[in-house]
């Protein structure tokens, strides 16, 4: 087993590949269908690489839309923890998510950025956490 650090973050990458299948596997029976999904991501950083993250995240802005998803945005820490930055996506439900997903990773644009972040090493770990929304502004969302 590779344990250098590439190694890891391989392992990492392919750790979180394997947590997303159950939401692709419940977009692929049907289930939920048609509810909307944020897809909230936290970066563990190096925080001597802030610039370049700044750079793969505005890069973000263009490429996401373009491959279906709704950018809400990417945030860098400002004050307290300087090692963890957020971005949150949304799609209308976990199949456009997948739809968005599959047209990521064949757009050359997102795989430049991606090879970006790991020539660079910016990013140390990476967490997906999908969420249903509640609430907004002014009210709840309608029912399910």
């Amino acid at each position: 087993m590779d344990l250098s650090r590439r190694g890891a973050l391989r392992l990492m990458a392919a750790s979180a590949t394997l947590a997303i299948d159950p939401c692709i596997a419940a977009a692929k029976s049907g289930k939920d269908q048609d509810m909307p999904q944020t897809c909230f991501i936290r970066y563990q950083i190096d925080p001597l690489q802030r610039d370049a993250f700044r750079h793969y995240a505005e890069s973000w802005s263009e490429i996401i839309p373009r491959c279906g998803g709704d950018l809400v945005g990417y945030f860098l820490p400002s004050e307290g923890t300087n090692d963890v930055a957020w971005g949150i996506i949304t799609c209308p439900s976990l199949a456009d998510y997948e739809r968005y997903r599959s047209r990521l990773r064949q757009d050359p644009q997102a795989r430049a950025n991606f090879a970006f972040a790991q020539e660079k090493r910016i990013v140390f770990r990476e967490e997906r956490t999908f969420l249903e929304p509640v609430s907004r502004p002014g009210g709840a969302f309608p029912p399910r």
